[in-house]
């Protein structure tokens, strides 16, 4: 059996969206790759990732929002034989709606498990072995709501600036080592988040979006030259990055309104 000469890349949430043009990412600059996702629809992203036949991929079909389904990526990586390169936590959801009388505890809970608990899980599993080997690099898909209270989305925004907070916090733990941590922090991006998130008849989830490939690209970039963070997308988004460090968060509150409240989609 011969030795892997290629980096080694894991992605979470990589069958579709941003998680599926990071893993292309990965691919396209000589990572051999593990992808995990909770839908059968990794199998077909791997698939795709393998047709140039340079890249080596395993799809890890898992639910990351069990303790289980976190231990099962793990143990496929273990399984591989290969220290871990790069780390991609990308995998998360949203919900949409008010807080009292619009959304379900099981849907926020299951946000919370899958875009906090499982993230640390994760991190926990590997980033250890990363330090110990003295090289590697971690990307947190946070988001650019991480920076606003989020009116209608109360939950998927506290949990992203708790990922944004994990993500700067570890990376200076892990200042003086050779593992770099790195930030993504994309605005509303094309995937099925909005659809997934019941926001269709939001202003934002009817309005105009950031390509994912796009998306992909900057963080990839900035990872690779060991930024802090990267508010990635259109010259849009990175505006409202720009006027996030500004405002008072009762503005962005209210900003925030406008755009998730339910029905507030413009009407034909």
């Amino acid at each position: 059996m011969s030795t892997p000469t290629n980096e080694f890349a894991v992605v979470t949430g990589a069958s579709s969206g941003i998680g599926f043009e990071l893993a292309r990412q990965f691919a396209e600059h000589g990572y051999d790759l593990l992808i995990a996702a909770e839908d059968e629809a990794v199998e077909q992203a791997a698939a795709n990732l393998r047709r140039d036949g340079r890249t080596q991929v395993t799809a890890v079909r898992a639910d990351l929002a069990t303790y289980d389904g976190v231990e099962q990526v793990y143990a496929a990586i273990l399984e591989s034989g290969r220290g871990v390169d790069a780390l991609a936590l990308n995998a998360g959801r949203g919900i949409g709606g008010e807080f009292v009388g619009g959304t379900d505890l099981d849907d926020e809970l299951n946000v919370i498990a899958v875009n906090v608990t499982s993230t640390v899980h994760l991190a926990k599993r590997v980033v250890p072995a990363m330090v110990e080997r003295g090289a590697g690099h971690v990307l947190f898909t946070s988001s650019i709501a991480s920076t606003m209270p989020g009116t209608y989305q109360a939950v998927y925004n506290a949990s992203k600036s708790f990922v944004q907070s994990f993500a700067e916090a570890l990376r200076a733990e892990l200042n003086d080592s050779e593992v770099s941590v790195t930030a993504l922090m994309p605005g509303p991006t094309d995937t099925n988040f909005f659809h997934r998130a019941e926001m269709d008849d939001t202003r934002v989830g009817a309005g105009t979006k950031d390509d994912p490939a796009q998306v992909a690209r900057q963080g990839f970039e900035a990872l690779m030259k060991d930024k802090q963070k990267v508010v990635a997308g259109s010259a849009k988004t990175k505006a409202q990055g720009v006027a996030a460090k500004v405002l008072p968060d009762l503005a962005k509150a209210e900003m925030h309104r406008r755009m998730a409240e339910p029905g507030s989609a413009p009407q034909e």
